[in-house]
């Protein structure tokens, strides 16, 4: 489940914490509990990123599609 705090996290900060989620799972040192834990935000983190990505690409069609409408109105 996503929290209203993932909401509002710009790519670059969910990219840059799955980062360090990574880096803590593959160190390893850390409990079970603690690596499902931090299992469950890389998931969490990935999902956000994911959509950010997606309304990326919707914008960029959107645009691509408009520019494609005004150049066949020429």
């Amino acid at each position: 489940m996503t929290s209203k705090t993932d909401e509002a996290l710009g790519y670059e900060q969910a990219r840059d914490e799955l980062i360090e989620v990574v880096r803590r799972l593959e160190a390893g040192g850390t409990t079970l509990e603690e690596s499902l834990a931090l299992w469950e935000r890389g998931e969490e983190l990935a999902k956000v990123c994911r959509r950010w990505l997606e309304g990326a690409r919707a914008r960029l069609d959107a645009a691509l599609a408009e520019e494609e409408g005004a150049t066949e109105q020429e």
